[in-house]
């Protein structure tokens, strides 16, 4: 994230329905000299993406992310858009907050359920700062207000230069659930922030019920 940028860190389209909202989100960053972990090149899609099975949930609103891998457990806020139509984007202040789009699908809803948060700020690594570390096979959980969690499994980590984001296939609404994690990533400048955006890509592998361990 970045002290010097205010706009949105998300670049692209985030498609809600048959709506095209105007997105041009890179987190900010808090200028530190080491980089953020990036996705290595065997981490990225290939062939075609999974689809799940499982069948999906209704709507309810997500409360936390947790990815166990990297010991990552935070609280989920809603995400609208400001004025330009741009996504918002969490307070920069809270280092453990993720964000979710609330007009697009719910976690463990049919759908494609965006999350997204900063990478840093200027006090550190804020939530997503090791999602370039994950890779496939890794399952992200997310809980929701009814008490049941969706749980995703990663088939993909890349990262993607805002000059050439692949708008459809992060923001479409995909048939099954699907689940998008967004945070900044690639190179570095201190006078114009990150060149890119980390995106993790997962599909629905369980849903659990209230009470019940993942």
């Amino acid at each position: 994230m970045g002290a010097q940028q205010s706009r949105s860190p998300w670049p692209g389209t985030v498609a809600v329905g048959a709506a095209l909202v105007l997105g041009a989100w890179l987190l900010n960053d808090g200028g530190h000299a080491v980089l953020p972990p990036a996705p290595g090149t065997g981490q990225a899609l290939t062939g075609f993406a999974p689809v799940s099975v499982v069948p999906p949930l209704g709507p309810s609103r997500p409360t936390r992310i947790r990815i166990p891998t990297v010991g990552l457990d935070a609280p989920v806020t809603g995400l609208g858009l400001d004025g330009a139509g741009r996504l918002q984007t969490p307070p920069e202040e809270d280092r453990n907050l993720a964000g979710w789009y609330r007009d697009g699908a719910a976690p463990g809803q049919r759908g494609t359920a965006i999350l997204a948060g900063h990478v840093d700020n200027h006090s550190g690594p804020a939530v997503f700062y090791h999602l370039g570390s994950l890779h496939r096979g890794d399952r992200i959980e997310i809980l929701r207000e009814d008490g049941r969690t969706a749980v995703y499994q990663l088939y993909a980590i890349e990262v993607h230069d805002r000059k050439d984001f692949p708008d459809d296939r992060v923001y479409r609404q995909a048939a099954d659930a699907q689940l998008r994690v967004i945070t900044c990533g690639g190179g570095y400048r201190e006078d114009r922030g990150y060149d890119g955006n980390v995106v993790a890509y997962g599909f629905l592998a369980d849903t659990t019920r209230p009470g019940k361990n993942v």
